[in-house]
């Protein structure tokens, strides 16, 4: 469990005076001196951080904190009303200008088509005043974004949608009196045609008949009294709104309106709610939240009365929410949406990790305490993994000790993402809440800066740097809902093509130098690349290809893996005999590319490929490989040139061409010089290509032909001076040791609705909710890391007969599964 916690910094304390160095005067002696107590002072002061709070006390915070928000949460909903649909009708609050955010829960943006699959064949109504007719008109201009606001203000207005038989009308009644009260028994005697959906509201007209008398409101009351019974049983068809009385600006109302005061809607709310949700039990929904986004615009109104068109879509919106959400179940759209009750998919993979805790519990209590082998510390994400240091394999008290730790995890995943016990809300892009974060990172990354162990290029304490700085990037991006914004969504493409140019080079390089093409390597590698996934595409519920990146990184390693171990394997041993294997490997990566550009220049022939089963079960996703297509052709070329480049890196590394001594520069002061010219220049010309581009369907055209030549320049920027190589940033080196189970890890308990949205567990204080959200994330997915290794040595084994059988199990248990999925899709689709 803390073998990680090393990697927190220790720094080396900073080298000595060498001996016979001649004295130096006063003023230089003080001078040294200080800067020594400063360099003490900071590496005492990083060491007093990392002794006091370790990876292992994190967790132990951070499994108090998930115990207490769960109770948190589960108390405040059942005690404190935990509807989500009430949450949207109630309050909210405006994220910028025209986004309006429900509290605790995501609105989801509904399209004209959407809006009529959901509302076909139903009647929807609304009864009322000029302000609810402009809110009809704002409804069916989402059913219909071409209709117009046309017909005679005080009459009643017919909607019929030909292609979808959605009817919604609007029946002026401007006053709760008896007339309204007649149109409603009507619709609730015995065979007539009842309404669906009513929406309904009114009062301004009262106030200004009479003058805003006390009597009127009075006789407000009685009447709302007496309707209130009859939208009962209209709620026992259907569903039925009433609308609070939106605010008025009232130093623009005209002489005839003045009466109208803000004071005295309040009293009409008051009364509205007081007698419509008198016993709390009333199945008639108040529609305030729209009220509420109304008090920040009502300014902007033209008569002070009728509100901003954007204002009136914000109510349109959570109307539709309201009806549509349980119906359509958008992902992006949590209010209202009841939970679905678990697959049986997800019952047994319950089942399954609590008898694995069950097992481990009875296994202890009998005594079974087999040693447990040493993890090895390096816990990657994206390259392969030094297998295990020898020593006896851990028993079956290990294996369900990891297991059940993993079903604890698991828990907090159902809890946060497909549970409702947590709360979510949308994203909203700023430039500060992404620029911000990403200052506050580099100046910790700066702050854990140290020494390298070596100093060869792309050394590993270098490459996990590179992973985890990149990594923390994207979290921001992600969480920020920076791909708004193109320019940042240009640039984290290159980080993600980085990643794949390090699968390139790192497994080329391995396979360059070690040529270990054993099956149980291959085994290990493509474990810890996949067990995440595999118990997320179980217990969440989601496809294999919804992870894309994983998809992506094992695709790449099984073509770097099918490249170099085919005839002829050519290795530096085999290289270093004759130059002609030299020409050989161009040849294998001429190859390649050749059938990359086939795949590429051919969609047909690709989802063709890629659609025929069992292989279209890794990469379908709503029934289509198309997004399979879309990430693979955004990146086609990264890998190759990540295997070229390690190729030509080995190459001159071996004819002794490169400098990778301390402080000593790559190459020579002259073409150290010009490389880092040339690098600073590509680096600043792409950012600015980035940013000056138009579309991002003109951007990713062009992404996969250049996106190296910014990681070239990086690379050479970060390799080139001898004084770059030697030192390293710890913070950023820990993240990247994670990378993987971060990328995975943040769709579901830091992000929410499947990366729509954001986690809530600390209402009503965005800041904290981040803090604290990213301290549970980051504690969960370093845990993981250890769960994967300790899995991978238990269920791997090194010799090869036993290996083989486990893999025709395994391969005997996924074909069941898969037939028996493919059985129940036809089922369904008969």
């Amino acid at each position: 469990m803390e073998h990680n916690e090393a990697v927190l910094l220790n720094p080396a304390p900073a080298d000595g005076a060498q001996g016979g160095a001649p004295l130096l005067h006063r003023t230089g002696v003080c001078c040294h001196g200080g800067a020594k107590m400063a360099v003490l002072a900071y590496s005492l002061g990083k060491r007093e951080i990392n002794q006091h709070f370790t990876i292992k006390n994190a967790k132990l915070i951070s499994l108090v904190l998930v115990s207490l928000l769960i109770v948190f949460h589960t108390a405040s909903r059942y005690y404190g009303g935990g509807d989500s649909c009430e949450w949207l009708l109630s309050k909210g609050r405006y994220l910028g200008e025209n986004v309006w955010q429900p509290y605790g829960c995501m609105m989801h943006k509904y399209k004209s088509n959407e809006a009529n699959n959901c509302l076909t064949p139903k009647r929807v109504v609304f009864v009322g005043d000029s302000r609810i007719r402009q809110l009809f008109y704002s409804f069916i201009k989402i059913i219909d974004p071409e209709q117009r606001e046309v017909g005679n203000k005080h009459e009643d207005i017919s909607f019929l949608h030909k292609s979808s038989s959605v009817n919604v009308e609007f029946l002026w009644y401007p006053e709760a009196n008896n007339s309204m009260k007649e149109r409603l028994i009507s619709w609730t005697h015995e065979g007539s045609l009842k309404p669906d959906v009513v929406i309904l509201g009114a009062a301004t007209w009262s106030i200004k008949l009479r003058s805003g008398s006390s009597e009127t409101l009075q006789q407000y009351k009685v009447n709302l009294t007496a309707i209130a019974v009859h939208l009962e049983k209209l709620a026992d068809h259907g569903e039925v709104y009433w609308v609070l009385q939106d605010p008025v600006n009232e130093e623009v109302l005209s002489e005839d309106r003045k009466m109208i005061t803000n004071k005295q809607l309040e009293q009409y709310n008051e009364a509205a709610a007081d007698v419509l949700n008198r016993n709390g039990r009333s199945r008639i929904r108040l529609l305030a939240a729209a009220r509420q986004a109304a008090l920040e615009t009502i300014a902007q109104s033209d008569d002070g009365l009728h509100l901003p068109e954007s204002t009136r879509n914000v109510g349109a919106m959570i109307l539709m929410n309201s009806m549509c959400n349980n119906k359509l179940r958008p992902i992006d759209g949590s209010c209202c949406q009841t939970v679905p009750p678990p697959t049986l998919v997800q019952k047994l993979s319950a089942f399954f990790f609590l008898a694995s805790a069950v097992l481990f519990v009875v296994l202890h209590v009998l005594g079974n305490n087999h040693q447990r082998r040493h993890v090895p510390p390096d816990v990657e994400s994206l390259e392969e993994k030094k297998p295990a240091t020898a020593g006896a394999a851990p028993g079956p008290k290990e294996l369900f000790k990891a297991l059940g730790r993993m079903g604890i995890i698991m828990g907090y995943f159902y809890l946060c993402d497909r549970a409702d016990v947590f709360m979510k809300e949308q994203k909203f892009y700023t430039h500060s809440t992404f620029f911000i974060p990403l200052v506050y990172i580099i100046v910790l990354g700066v702050f854990y800066y140290e020494n390298s162990k070596e100093t060869k290029f792309l050394n590993r304490e270098q490459t996990d740097e590179w992973k985890g700085w990149m990594q923390l990037i994207i979290l921001i991006y992600h969480v920020s809902g920076a791909s708004a914004f193109l320019p940042v969504y240009m640039h984290v493409r290159v980080l993600v093509a980085a990643y794949l140019f390090q699968t390139g080079y790192g497994h080329f390089s391995f396979f360059w130098l070690k040529g270990d093409f054993g099956l149980y390597r291959v085994c290990q590698v493509l474990f810890r690349l996949n067990f995440l996934v595999l118990v997320l595409c179980a217990v969440m519920n989601r496809p294999y290809q919804f992870y894309y990146f994983v998809p992506l990184v094992t695709f790449w390693f099984a073509v770097i893996y099918a490249t170099m171990a085919l005839w002829p394997q050519i290795l530096q041993k085999k290289a270093n005999g004759s130059g002609f294997w030299h020409l050989g490997i161009l040849a294998k990566l001429l190859g390649l590319l050749t059938v990359i550009c086939i795949f590429a220049f051919s969609q047909g022939f690709f989802e063709h490929i890629f659609a025929v089963w069992p292989i279209s079960t890794l990469f379908e996703l709503n029934g289509s490989v198309h997004e399979w297509w879309f990430r693979w052709k955004l990146d086609r070329f990264v890998v190759i040139h990540g295997m070229l480049f390690a190729f030509l890196y080995l190459v001159l590394q071996k004819r002794m061409v490169l400098f990778e001594g301390k402080g000593d520069a790559l190459f020579s002061p002259t073409i150290s010089n010009v490389l880092l010219f040339l690098s600073v220049v590509s680096f600043i010309t792409y950012s600015i290509w980035a940013s000056s581009c138009k579309t991002k369907t003109e951007c990713n055209e062009m992404h996969p032909y250049i996106s190296v030549v910014q990681i070239l320049a990086f690379i050479l920027i970060r390799n080139i001076p001898g004084y770059a190589r030697s030192v390293y940033s710890s913070f950023f080196a820990w993240f990247g040791k994670i990378s993987l189970e971060l990328f995975i890890c943040q769709y579901h308990i830091w992000l929410a609705a499947d990366t729509k949205g954001i986690l809530v567990l600390i209402p009503g204080n965005p800041s904290l909710n981040i803090l604290v959200s990213t301290f549970i994330f980051v504690c969960v997915a370093h845990e993981i890391s250890l769960i994967t290794n300790d899995l991978a040595q238990v269920i791997i084994p090194k010799d090869n007969v036993a290996l083989l059988k486990r893999l025709g199990a395994v391969g005997v248990f996924t074909l069941g599964v898969l037939l028996l999925s493919r059985g129940s899709h036809k089922t369904t689709g008969a």
